[in-house]
């Protein structure tokens, strides 16, 4: 494998990911939300912290930035969109940007929604993608400073990729996830099976991520919203998907 990836659970149920490119040595901590339980992580295995990655500028993603690379010297890589709000940012990337840590190389997606200077790292040798907080297993992020219309294409770029690309997000939503997912889309028996699959994992003390973006397609209605069946079964025959899929946003926001 080209890379080692850590899961470094942080507060409540956030996962910051420390990356390991096996051939350099480089280190990236994708989205470190609180210093100290990355900086443990990364001693226990004697790595050197070389970049932080930034999705979006939420505290809960950026709140490390300072503290690590005041120890570290580490570069902070960040979106060009909203590099204004990147404590520490040296390095602001765009839609389309490739960028590489050590010999795997990244490309860029610009990915608003959540926020309005969201981006996505997506490192197709290693079949992993960081997603932050715009695609979730079996949901997306709330709409804090996008429109649907921009979230459905951003969605887009990201359901495109490769089925077997790893889903690196950074919540542990999945479990609260699903049973939205299985209101909005009961007769989906691939999703049925999913949703046990994740009740039992949730029971062991086990992490559901990552997963396969293919079972993503599959399964997560955000993914689906231009599935006929689905927006028929929403009362959303023929209708754009952005409709559909505002539709069961606000749906999820009211959920419970």
């Amino acid at each position: 494998m080209p890379f080692d990836v850590v899961r470094v659970p942080c507060f409540n149920d956030n996962y910051v990911w420390i990356v390991r490119e096996t051939a350099s040595g480089m280190v990236a901590a994708v989205d470190p939300a609180d210093p100290a339980p990355v900086g443990a992580a990364l001693a226990q295995r004697d790595w050197r912290l070389t970049h932080i990655l930034n999705t979006h500028h939420h505290a809960d993603h950026v709140g490390g930035n300072l503290a690590l690379k005041a120890a570290t010297g580490c570069t902070i890589v960040g979106p060009r969109a909203d590099e204004a709000r990147i404590p520490g940012i040296d390095v602001a990337l765009a839609d389309g940007a490739r960028w590489s840590l050590g010999a795997e190389e990244a490309v860029v997606f610009d990915v608003p929604g959540h926020t309005r200077g969201h981006i996505a790292f997506w490192f197709g040798g290693a079949r992993a993608l960081f997603c932050g907080d715009t695609l979730f297993l079996l949901g997306c992020g709330r709409l804090f400073e996008g429109t649907p219309a921009q979230m459905w294409t951003s969605l887009g770029k990201l359901r495109a990729l490769p089925d077997d690309t790893l889903v690196y997000c950074a919540h542990e939503y999945t479990q609260s996830n699903a049973r939205f997912a299985r209101h909005a889309d009961p007769d989906n028996a691939a999703l049925a099976r999913r949703s046990a699959e994740i009740d039992a994992m949730r029971a062991r003390g086990e992490a559901t991520v990552p997963a396969p973006l293919g079972l993503e397609k599959a399964t997560n209605p955000f993914l689906r919203a231009d599935d006929p069946a689905l927006a028929r079964a929403h009362g959303f025959d023929g209708r754009d998907p952005v409709a559909v899929f505002a539709h069961l946003r606000k749906a999820k926001d009211g959920f419970r």
